[in-house]
């Protein structure tokens, strides 16, 4: 099966203090040893990048442009990145105004249509919530917890 990896695990797999680093980092190890294609999108880097730079004052990591820029790096070598076509936004636009999303879930239907116009058919995220109203509009999509891999 094909994976999207959300920005959550990225950010938990770049936090060896944060409480949730080792259901994130066994979940990635569990799904590559069972042959599982794990990818990642220039969104979730983009999305790294402003949680990674962000002060831990304001939840981030507090991190310089360079650290930030090494771990995406890390994680651009490790996971395969998603084309980004122009079928996207089509598919972003009518996930949107279909279930009427608004706020910072434009982001999360964003990398729903990634998975529908690439045929990725789960994604794996701490912010199961999030994707759960969305995964039943479209092509199938399983949401999973790191928890539950």
């Amino acid at each position: 099966m094909s994976i999207l990896i959300d920005t959550s695990i990225l950010g938990r797999l770049a936090n060896k203090a944060e409480k949730d680093h080792h259901v994130a980092f066994n979940a990635i190890g569990k799904l590559h040893h069972q042959g599982e294609v794990l990818q990642i999108t220039a969104q979730n880097l983009i999305e790294f990048r402003n949680f990674a730079t962000r002060p831990s004052s304001v939840n981030g990591l507090g991190l310089t442009a360079a650290a930030a820029e090494a771990l995406a790096a890390n994680f651009e070598a490790k996971f395969p990145l998603l084309p980004e076509t122009s079928d996207i936004y089509p598919a972003w636009k009518t996930l949107v105004c279909t279930l009427g999303i608004i706020g910072k879930q434009v982001h999360d239907a964003r990398l729903v249509a990634v998975c529908h116009v690439n045929r990725v058919s789960h994604l794996l995220t701490f912010n199961v919530s999030h994707f759960s109203r969305m995964s039943g509009h479209g092509p199938p999509l399983s949401i999973l917890h790191p928890a539950n891999v």
